[in-house]
């Protein structure tokens, strides 16, 4: 496990539901199909590609206009 690949990201199974964690406080709740499919893509997934998928199940994970975010502008001091 690299450092960098740790997003935070952990689950809890409790009757069929996957709830997904993010430092310790629930992201979402994943039931019916959606978490029969996150249950297969656990069993095939390592570690960094588990973080991803976790990040962007719950919606937080970058989108790439980060940099340009940070560039622009507005954003300058």
């Amino acid at each position: 496990m690299n450092k960098e690949d740790d997003l935070g990201f952990t689950f809890r199974v409790h009757n069929g539901e996957y709830t997904i964690l993010r430092r310790g406080k629930r992201a979402t709740t994943l039931r019916g199909q959606r978490a029969a499919e996150f249950s297969y893509d656990v069993s095939e997934m390592n570690f960094a590609e588990l973080q991803q998928l976790m990040a962007r199940l719950t919606g937080n994970y970058k989108h790439g206009n980060e940099r340009t975010a940070r560039n622009h502008p507005r954003n300058q001091p």
